[in-house]
């Protein structure tokens, strides 16, 4: 007898099930799922609730290595270098009053600190590091996981937690707790085709739910062999992906479930404390990487910051409420100093260091005395001064669209043939990575701040009225709800630009007979007949570069000329398909749509070519400012020695001593490396400290230089000194 699959939100430990109720006849049944699941629910996500957590920038010591032993003399060294917060594992925990114990001396000492594994290791996370090999044909094979959801499972890790909460809930340092590390319901982000349940009926019974009356009915369980054998031959409109893909998203609206579920029982057991997840992962199709359901479902997370995870976390965080962190690996002093900077800049909380040689023996390595003054600082001044305070955009929006990403990770891994099981680090290969990145990047180098904007909150809440621009990158896969509320947006003044086949799959991964979801917006007709053939390179593939041939690519240039037959045009980008024109324009109501037919892929390489070469982006980008969309405050002169700066803002609201103001840091936006297991630590840093004028598009009034105290004025150009691999902090009162 196989245990029921734990659904829904869980509250007391009781089993639950899928809260859904369909709304009647002529309902779009996938609109009607997004709008009334229980599955996008979100768990407590109060912002006053969650700051008590985190007051300030905490930096929490993963003490892997920690060698100095838990005394008064290695606490005094943790203060003296900014390392003002801790970590315990549920293994760590000693008899309370030991006074020899972890958490005795966090206590004593006045550290926030997390706690790790709070529903142990083996469940959330199945197998360390090598340990996976024996494994590799359960996580390829379309069998059931090994720890499958069952209600069994479920009532184990809340006794876990009920133990490991109740260890350290009376200690008034506690900030928040960790489910587990690296959590997938495969293994980290490795392709995985397993089903999560041993319910054989319950992936019938969602299948009902997200199709309505006419639900398929899949008499079994599939892996990708069974679509990557099709994928040369399909057209467009015979293409149909959705046995694999409704897999996935079953799996992960299991997934999240239970995670929110465990959240809820933490929130139980210690109303006080966040609990969520560390070692997030890049998003993907596998392991339960949706950031449009995860952020709904934890209240604490730290993720590498892959795959634009980190910009992606910001956005989905609403008013920035919930303590989001990042690891920082030790790779030098200027990249310590950068990571810290760059985060605050960007909202986050603090670091979770990894203490790998930190010490020699007993004896801290030199470079602490470094990095102390920066950690310091971090901790006891702009922390405290980023609390409550609200991300400011430009009015620009990229579509976070997960069916996408499921399917751009079909149609990537085909040239891989039979080895796509051996397809790791996504994050360095994916069509979506690397189209989001050009994006990213091609707006921050021209001093626009955006908001990932998720396919959940456009079905329930439509395009909010604040964003003049919707940016469509990759968008393969769009369902009739969100096509209607993209045409909605534009026909009440806004700008839509794609960059290439926007919406010719479903959001089930089926291909479209009669074109495009948008092509009636864009004023043009995709052949439902396309083949892979009438794309990019003009060969058996779909996608822009063959990551078969570029596994191990070491520059972007390489990744896109490397066997690659794409043609490129005119404005240097590789046109999407061959035979369509490029940069179509057309009105829609009261607004315009935009389809580039081109891939922003080769800004990547422009923009590490240097200043000149980055201005190619000026194709994309003028549709963008051709909406009204102009940055608030740019650096005059000295483009290369500058070239890679970022700017952001955010809004402090008024306290009872001070009015409201404006926030702004200037940093410099490397690019970084990581994989699975860690990283971001950034390539082609720059650590020069050089003079800058900042011209802001409005006078500003009461302006101040936060990190030295220095009163600024009023005007419109303020010249301050800026150390590349640190942050400048500016602010001024804000208008009303």
């Amino acid at each position: 007898m196989h245990g029921k699959l734990f659904y829904g939100l869980v509250w007391a430990g009781l089993m639950g099930v899928f809260v859904w109720e369909a709304r009647g006849q002529g309902v779009d049944p996938y609109e009607d799922y997004v709008r009334h699941s229980e599955e996008f629910a979100s768990v407590k996500q109060d912002r006053g609730w969650a700051g008590k957590a985190f007051p300030s920038w905490t930096f929490m010591p993963w003490t892997y290595q920690w060698t100095i032993g838990y005394t008064s003399e290695s606490a005094r060294w943790s203060r003296d270098h900014g390392y003002n917060g801790a970590f315990i594992d549920r293994d760590d925990i000693a008899a309370e009053g030991s006074g020899t114990g972890r958490l005795d001396w966090i206590n004593g000492n006045g550290f926030r600190f997390y706690m790790d594994h709070a529903a142990g290791k083996g469940f959330l996370h199945l197998w360390d590091g090598n340990q996976v090999k024996p494994h590799l044909e359960e996580l390829h094979g379309t069998g059931v996981r090994p720890v499958p959801l069952t209600e069994a499972t479920r009532l184990k890790l809340r006794e876990l937690l009920v133990k490991h909460i109740g260890a350290v809930k009376a200690s008034p340092q506690r900030a928040a707790y960790a489910l587990d590390d690296e959590v997938s319901w495969g293994h980290f982000i490795h392709p995985t085709m397993w089903r999560v349940s041993d319910d054989a009926a319950a992936y019938a019974r969602w299948l009902t739910q997200i199709y309505g009356a006419n639900a398929p009915v899949r008499k079994q369980w599939i892996g990708y062999e069974d679509i990557r054998r099709q994928l040369p031959d399909w057209p467009v409109r015979d293409f149909d992906a959705s046995p694999l893909m409704d897999q996935w998203t079953y799996n992960d609206a299991a997934w999240m479930n239970l995670i929110g579920g465990l959240v809820q029982d933490a929130n139980q057991l210690d109303p006080a404390t966040p609990c969520g997840i560390v070692g997030g992962q890049s998003p993907s199709a596998f392991g339960g990487y949706d950031y449009a359901r995860l952020m709904r479902k934890v209240q604490f997370i730290e993720s590498y910051n892959m795959g634009s995870s980190q910009a992606i976390i910001r956005s989905f965080n609403p008013g920035n409420a919930l303590p989001a962190v990042t690891s920082l690996f030790h790779k030098s002093v200027d990249d310590d100093i950068w990571q810290t900077w760059y985060y605050l800049a960007h909202g986050n909380r603090g670091h979770i260091g990894w203490v790998e040689g930190w010490f020699d023996g007993k004896t801290p390595q030199a470079w602490h005395e470094a990095t102390a003054a920066t950690f310091l600082e971090a901790g006891k001044k702009i922390g405290p001064l980023m609390a409550g305070a609200e991300w400011i955009h430009d009015g620009v929006a990229l579509y976070y669209s997960h069916p996408s990403i499921q399917l751009g990770w079909i149609l990537d891994a085909e040239a891989h043939g039979k080895t796509w099981i051996n397809r790791n680090n996504d994050e360095r290969l994916a069509s979506a990575v690397h189209v989001r990145h050009a994006w990213e990047n091609m707006l921050r180098d021209s001093g626009i701040q955006y908001n990932f904007l998720s396919y959940v909150d456009v079905i329930q809440k439509g395009i909010p009225a604040d964003y003049k621009v919707l940016i469509l990158p990759a968008c393969l896969c769009l369902s009739d709800a969100e096509a209607r509320q993209i045409k909605a947006f534009a026909e009440r003044g806004g700008t839509v630009i794609a960059d290439y086949l926007p919406g010719l799959w479903d959001q089930h991964g089926k291909g479209r007979a009669g074109g495009g979801a948008l092509d009636g917006l864009f004023g043009i007709r995709h052949d439902a007949a396309m083949r892979s053939t009438d794309l990019f390179g003009g060969r058996n593939l779909w996608v822009e570069v063959d990551q078969d041939a570029n596994f191990s690519w070491k520059t972007h240039k390489e990744f896109l000329t490397n066997h690659n037959t794409c043609i490129r045009d005119a404005g240097g980008f590789h046109k999407a398909v061959r035979t369509m024109p490029v940069e179509r324009m057309e009105k829609a109501g009261r607004g315009r749509a935009v389809l580039m037919n081109l891939s922003p892929q080769w800004y990547n390489a422009y923009r590490v070519a240097g200043a000149e070469a980055s201005q190619k982006r000026e194709i994309f980008m003028r549709h963008v400012t051709a909406a009204g969309v102009t940055p608030r405050i740019r650096i005059q002169g000295q483009a290369e020695a500058v070239h890679g700066y970022e700017i952001t803002y955010w809004s402090k609201p008024a306290t009872g001593t001070t009015g409201a103001r404006t926030l702004v840091f200037v940093c410099f936006n490397p690019e970084t490396t990581g994989d699975s297991m860690g990283g971001g630590n950034s390539e082609g840093l720059k650590s020069a400290t050089i003079p800058i004028q900042l011209k802001f598009a409005q006078p500003v009034k009461e302006v101040r230089n936060e990190r030295t105290g220095e009163a600024l004025g009023q005007g419109g150009v303020f010249e301050v000194s800026w150390k590349q691999n640190e942050g400048v902090v500016l602010s001024f009162a804000s208008a009303p």
